[in-house]
């Protein structure tokens, strides 16, 4: 059974379900939020990517509901949900080794008065527009998030859902997407982060949930779980 998204939400994960095969990943998954940047931590293997491509419209729901701004989106296609406003940054990039910088970002075809529009992608990302002509295959793990970030914010979502995107990549490398995308978040941009990097996710959201075996085992202010070791010990198994 479908329940109804609440028509004053911004996003609303309602009871949501999800099987693969006879194995039960998510268990009635229910959390909401607005504008306001809101983290997903939790340790592989929890369901935080089966969430993702949930949302994305990639896996199907068992039961559930998932709303947007009022509108229902179980049983859509990708391309609807992204139309609805939702933009995707898949774990792992995603990225055509084939296809340079700048044909990934065109091939998107963002209105140039629009806020996210391919000149604002290279300011934005400066390191781009240097590297503009060259290949995804020649751009290093780092240049690589970039583009996946700067290809999504080309359809001007009003939610971005990123998938573990500080996966793989050096300190530094880290700590510089946390400023630009904090500096995103400032201008208004919803944002849905899903992490393992617990620093990562407390550096850019005000809210943090923890998902333990497909289901969401804490929600909790920001403060509380990057001060208290024994939270953190307890859901994530780190001090």
């Amino acid at each position: 059974m479908t329940t109804q998204p609440d028509q004053t939400a911004g996003f609303e994960v309602t009871d949501l379900n999800v099987y693969y095969g006879r194995v039960h990943v998510l268990q009635d998954v229910s959390f909401r939020m607005g504008t306001e940047p809101l983290g997903m931590v939790g340790r592989n293997g929890m369901g935080k990517t089966t969430l993702v491509k949930a949302i994305a419209g990639f896996v199907p729901v068992r039961s559930g509901s998932i709303g947007f701004e009022g509108h229902e989106l179980v049983g859509r296609q990708p391309y609807q949900i992204n139309r609805a406003g939702i933009a995707h940054v898949p774990q792992g990039r995603r990225i055509f080794p084939s296809l340079t910088v700048h044909e990934h970002l065109t091939m998107v075809g963002a209105k140039k008065s629009a806020r996210w529009n391919v000149p604002a992608i290279y300011d934005l990302f400066p390191r781009l527009a240097e590297r503009r002509k060259n290949g995804g295959a020649e751009l290093s793990g780092g240049e690589q998030q970039m583009l996946a970030i700067g290809r999504a914010l080309l359809s001007n979502p009003r939610l971005l859902v990123m998938d573990e995107p500080s996966e793989g990549l050096a300190p530094a490398v880290v700590d510089h997407l946390a400023e630009v995308l904090r500096g995103v978040v400032s201008e208004g941009q919803a944002v849905l982060l899903i992490e393992q990097n617990l620093r990562f996710a407390t550096e850019l959201c005000d809210r943090i949930l923890v998902m333990v075996n497909g289901r969401i085992a804490a929600d909790l202010p920001v403060g509380e779980i990057a001060n208290d070791p024994e939270i953190q010990n307890r859901y994530l198994g780190v001090v």
